[in-house]
């Protein structure tokens, strides 16, 4: 089972827990409908997608409202501590919470307690926590982009905001980054490096990179790097091995962006209901009724 940790924009949204349900261009959570433009509620459609293809993976979610303020993110952070102490799931996956470094490491003490520890996965605010609080090493996976990687390589920046100018976010230097990363113990023990390249790698340096299918519109549709981040904890719950997971997610997340024939007006759902025939073509999963 798959379960994800993360906020929705909306100030009126409850702190939920339950199964995640997948819905035309988007998700359902105990009775709420939330539409995948982007963020958690794309990562989820994205799980669910992959999920679809692979068989029977649960998918869940604790997700609350916040738009910034970090007072719905508190109140998850704290409801997480109380109740996962008595939850089970294959792979927990964090992603936009505000950063706060104390409730983090609460909430890494309650996965301690869980009867069996579940893979992590960390992406955005969550991941800025973990490197915050010098705990980084305790997670499986992390998925960064470029500025978020430039972040973990800056052994002194306290906050993304103050990552120093002269750590370039510059893809081009990424394996530079990836290693000043694990030489400061600033990195989980895999990283999935989310770009126009994107690359794998470990302590030992980039092992795998994927760049095609490419195309120049996908940059400008927001939430394909949440999408990424959703498949590869699905295929991590199906049972995949950390490298064939992430490498396999990595070139289905574009070939759903190539299956979409994306314009800069193409919607991140319109991508997401291309990854099943996406893991079918590579051979992982069984290929959607009426696919070529």
């Amino acid at each position: 089972m798959l379960t994800v940790v993360g906020t929705v924009p909306q100030v009126d949204f409850p702190l939920l827990e339950g199964v995640v349900s997948a819905e035309a261009g988007g998700i359902a959570i105990a009775g709420r409908r939330l539409e995948a433009k982007r963020g958690t509620p794309a990562l989820l459609a994205a799980a669910l997608a992959a999920a679809q293809a692979l068989g029977e993976i649960e998918v869940r979610a604790f997700l609350v409202g916040d738009v910034g303020l970090g007072d719905g993110s508190r109140k998850l952070y704290r409801h997480l501590t109380e109740v996962l102490p008595h939850r089970d799931c294959a792979v927990l996956t964090f992603h936009y919470l505000q950063p706060d470094v104390d409730w983090h490491n609460r909430v890494l003490f309650a996965v301690e307690e869980m009867a069996v520890r579940p893979l992590l996965v960390a992406d955005a605010g969550f991941m800025y926590a973990a490197k915050m609080s010098g705990q980084a090493g305790a997670y499986d996976l992390f998925t960064p982009d470029a500025g978020e990687l430039a972040f973990l390589a800056d052994e002194r920046a306290p906050h993304p905001f103050y990552t120093r100018g002269f750590i370039l976010q510059d893809e081009e230097g990424a394996p530079e980054l990836i290693a000043r990363a694990y030489l400061h113990d600033n990195a989980a023990r895999h990283l999935l490096v989310k770009g126009r390249v994107d690359r794998m790698a470990d302590q030992d340096g980039v092992w795998a990179s994927v760049s095609e299918p490419s195309h120049p519109a996908l940059e400008a549709i927001g939430g394909t790097g949440d999408t990424l981040t959703g498949m590869v904890s699905a295929l991590l719950a199906a049972g995949l091995e950390m490298r064939p997971a992430c490498l396999l997610a990595a070139k289905a997340n574009r070939l759903a962006g190539d299956l979409a024939q994306p314009d800069p007006a193409t919607q991140v759902a319109e991508i997401i209901a291309h990854i099943p025939r996406a893991l079918a073509a590579l051979g992982q999963g069984h290929r959607p009724a009426g696919g070529e």
